[in-house]
């Protein structure tokens, strides 16, 4: 199995997205966020390529931004499909989310 390596990236304007990328793979898949306020965001859009899809790159995404919301305090307004799919298929990462 190959690496997944995810990266957050403040897009400025209280946007950002949090950046998978494999080894060996220029493509990138991205899940992109608006700040909602001093401790929430939302989840508003998921996208792997073509490439990606089946790579567990779109996961990796949502494990990512659940990490980093335990760890840094903040919540997420699940507004996505995929990872209001995702959050339903894991109700321990509840602690991570709220209703949108």
């Amino acid at each position: 199995m190959q690496e997944i390596e995810v990266t957050k990236e403040d897009l400025g304007g209280g946007q950002g997205r949090y950046v998978a990328r494999i080894d060996g793979n220029n493509a990138e898949a991205e899940l992109v966020f608006i700040t909602r306020g001093a401790n929430l965001i939302s989840a508003d859009h998921t996208f792997a390529p073509p490439v990606l899809r089946g790579t567990g790159a779109a996961f990796a995404l949502v494990q990512a931004m659940v990490d980093d919301a335990r760890k840094n305090g903040f919540k997420v307004i699940p507004r996505c499909s995929y990872v209001v799919a995702q959050a339903e298929k894991h109700p321990d990462w509840a602690d991570a989310f709220v209703a949108g």
